[in-house]
């Protein structure tokens, strides 16, 4: 019974160190990136030439709502050229997108990726660019989107993430969605710049200068977690990730539980398979060359999602109360779960707080319930293409 009791404290007590390190992390991100303002680049006085590189899979009438919309932003014309990279499209789409004022790059591949997409419009693209923008089939800029970077790369930073936010809430799981995205917003690309760290890069929404973006696309070539290893890629080199709060891009999120499930099956997968090959160098990176920033996006890859955290903390303050002497007490689990609930919340923006939210509150046990299942379902789903479908295309 002692060896069993030992075993068991050794286990709850690693339990603790991993979820309790994490909690204080979102704690101390989410608290001081309330508290402490950022600056704001001062406006540019000159126009950066951006080329906008739109990743289209099938979605024929999505892409055409997409591409006539990112046509409309505000920036000189002669500043922006738009680029379709379409992806098993019906040749009417191509038809009627060729008509636009715009540059299709037509493929179709065996198996598609956003980075074999990226890959052969780089290839295609001959004119010089100070900067490249990426968005997703269903992205929608803000009429000001480009000003808002333009002002970020006169000040001198080479990689900007916009603030992608949703452009729809209709449904109890489009709302979590949506809250999630704000969260990872708040704690993992505005707070980590109060300490000077990289924000994450979310995949679409993001501007690299040109010649930046050529040389670390060539180092890529992921299935899943495109977005992920181009952080931790830019990173390793430690060039920094700034976050341009007011530079919105809309993005459509998830309503359908199902692609729920497919799509953060495919998120997790690409997270522990990064972790497992980038894992180690995170110590490396930071004991020998100093590079705390790398470490951080390393540990961000070993993060659980902020559902489970939501589920596991609770149930963790619990069975301590039911096995007392048995790794940390129930004191140390209730502060860890506290400072979990405390930064999750803060970082809630104000706006969700409305009828809408109970409903959509009510979801999280079931999906926690999901999300944990899919821990144990992620074979082979980093290995092909999961495409996540959209429901419409316009805001």
């Amino acid at each position: 019974m002692a060896v069993i009791t030992l075993i068991l404290s050794i286990i709850f007590t690693l339990i603790f160190i991993y979820l309790g390190i994490y909690s204080l992390y979102l704690f101390v991100f989410s608290v001081l990136g309330k508290l402490i303002k950022l600056r704001v680049p001062p406006a540019a006085t000159s126009y950066s030439k951006f080329v906008i590189y739109i990743c289209a899979y099938k979605e024929d009438e999505i892409i055409l709502h997409s591409a006539a919309e990112a046509l409309k932003i505000d920036y000189p014309k002669d500043k922006f050229h738009v680029c379709v990279i379409a992806d098993s499209m019906q040749p009417e789409t191509i038809v009627k997108l060729k008509a636009m004022p715009l540059q299709v790059v037509e493929v179709v591949f065996e198996s598609s990726t956003k980075s074999k997409a990226l890959h052969a419009a780089i290839a295609a693209t001959h004119e010089d660019f100070d900067a490249a923008v990426v968005f997703d089939i269903d992205n929608i800029a803000a009429p000001d989107y480009l000003h808002q970077i333009n002002n970020y790369l006169h000040d001198g930073n080479r990689v900007v993430q916009g603030h992608r936010v949703a452009k729809n809430t209709e449904t109890p799981v489009a709302i979590l969605d949506a809250i999630s995205e704000e969260i990872n917003n708040h704690i993992f690309r505005k707070a980590q710049q109060v300490f000077k760290l990289s924000a994450a890069i979310i995949g679409s929404g993001m501007v690299l200068e040109y010649k930046l973006f050529k040389e670390t696309m060539a180092q890529i070539d992921a299935v899943g977690g495109f977005d992920k290893e181009m952080g931790l890629v830019l990173t390793r080199q430690k060039i920094h990730v700034n976050y341009a709060d007011k530079a919105y891009v809309f993005d459509e999120k998830v309503s359908n539980p199902e692609v729920f499930k497919k799509q953060r099956r495919r998120w997790l997968s690409a997270q522990f398979n990064l972790l497992k090959t980038y894992g180690l160098t995170g110590f490396k990176e930071l004991f020998v060359h100093g590079n705390f920033d790398y470490f951080n996006e390393i540990y961000q890859t070993a993060i659980l999602p902020r559902i489970l955290m939501l589920g596991l903390m609770p149930f963790m303050l619990f069975v301590s109360i039911l096995l007392p002497g048995i790794g940390p007490g129930w004191q140390l689990w209730l502060g860890a779960t506290l400072c979990c609930y405390i930064g999750i919340l803060v970082a809630i923006p104000s706006s969700f707080f409305n009828s809408k939210l109970l409903g959509a509150v009510m979801r999280i046990p079931l999906i926690f319930f999901t999300m944990f299942a899919l821990l144990f379902k992620l074979k082979g789903a980093n290995k092909k293409f999961i495409h996540t479908p959209h429901s419409t295309g316009t805001k």
